[in-house]
């Protein structure tokens, strides 16, 4: 009879591998009288299992990623993280330095400005229905209340912002955020992502601009330019796609660190696949460029069918991520990113304070 065991070797009782004599690397349990700081808990959870281990294999990624100073590094953000109060993490990402550009939703730019220009948000406690909060001018993020109020004054101020742009200049997403930012550093007080990124001319790309508050704002300008025999702003996303694509071209490496999916992250990777596209098609002005580190953190696992849970070893058949076995790094966080993605920054944070130390 055929010897179903690719070895062909029965296993032997007694003759058993002890772990270390394959090199396995051994779990430790988590020890909580012995974790003083962040960077602690996530350095214990990175020698346990399932999730935990992910936060710490991730933050070991992000470290790296923010040491190799040959590496461009960009942040994506979907989902509603501002709203969520995630808005001073990004902040912290910026500032100390752990990202080169950032491309968002146009929503969760929105709600970072209301943040950021003093306005506040409020926590939803099923008080009341759908309907009566439409009424009442409340509108519902999962177990969060944007208030109707904000969005209006925030449109008063992108209203003037816009209003001050020259009729000839041809406008892009990064070039709209980087005003409101300056707008914020100028008027306003603490801080916020836009404010960072214009501080550290970091751009905020946001490549579905017109899915976006800040975006009808834009259209409604335009309107009101038109009604005053002005001449209409000019809207060109391509320029948002050339500024980024030179960018990562002039870079030695790239990484990524992913909040969700959805467009910002597709439209960040896609900057790989353009780069090789404009070497094959055209001929020349290309490159080949893949990512190098990867950290992704997002619920959404594979069989829903989602871009968000596509996984990285799916961009590495697209060009867009270096393999592991050619030296790629990248991990995938299951998880809720108002839970890990502030425990994998701080242990970073830390990491690199106790270094300047």
């Amino acid at each position: 009879m055929k010897d179903d065991n690719k070895h062909g070797k029965k296993r032997e009782e007694g003759n058993y591998a002890t772990g270390y004599s394959d090199n396995l690397e051994p779990l430790v349990a988590l020890d909580l009288s012995k974790v003083k700081t962040t960077d602690d808990l996530v350095r214990g959870m990175k020698r346990c299992a399932f999730g935990a281990r992910n936060v710490g294999e991730a933050a070991d990624v992000l470290e790296a990623m923010v040491r190799d100073k040959d590496c461009f590094k960009v942040l994506t953000l979907s989902g509603a993280m501002t709203v969520a109060k995630m808005g001073l993490v990004i902040c912290d990402m910026i500032d100390q330095g752990m990202v080169d550009a950032v491309v968002s939703t146009g929503a969760l730019m929105t709600h970072g400005f209301v943040e950021s220009a003093g306005m506040t948000h409020f926590k939803y406690t099923g008080g009341m229905d759908d309907e009566q909060l439409y009424e009442k001018g409340y509108d519902r993020i999962y177990d969060t209340l944007e208030l109707e109020k904000n969005l209006d004054d925030v449109s008063f101020i992108v209203d003037k912002v816009l209003d001050k742009i020259d009729d000839k200049e041809v406008m892009c997403s990064y070039k709209i955020n980087r005003l409101l930012g300056e707008y914020l550093v100028a008027k306003t007080k603490g801080r916020g992502a836009l404010k960072s990124a214009y501080e550290k001319k970091v751009p905020i790309y946001v490549p579905a601009f017109t899915d976006s508050e800040t975006g009808l704002d834009f259209a409604l300008h335009n309107r009101r330019r038109a009604e005053a025999k002005r001449p209409k702003l000019m809207f060109d996303p391509f320029h948002d796609l050339e500024d980024f694509t030179e960018r990562v071209r002039t870079a030695k490496k790239i990484g990524i660190f992913t909040i969700g999916g959805g467009v910002p992250r597709n439209w960040a990777q896609q900057g790989a696949c353009y780069l090789d596209l404009i070497n094959n098609r055209i001929g020349h002005g290309g490159d080949y460029k893949r990512y190098s580190y990867a950290v992704r953190i997002c619920p959404e696992p594979v069989h829903f069918g989602g871009l968000s849970g596509c996984t990285y070893s799916e961009g590495v058949s697209w060009g867009k991520i270096v393999p592991a076995d050619e030296g790629g790094r990248y991990v995938e966080v299951l998880d809720d990113a108002t839970i890990a993605w502030p425990l994998i920054v701080k242990a970073v944070m830390e990491r690199l304070e106790k270094q300047k130390r």
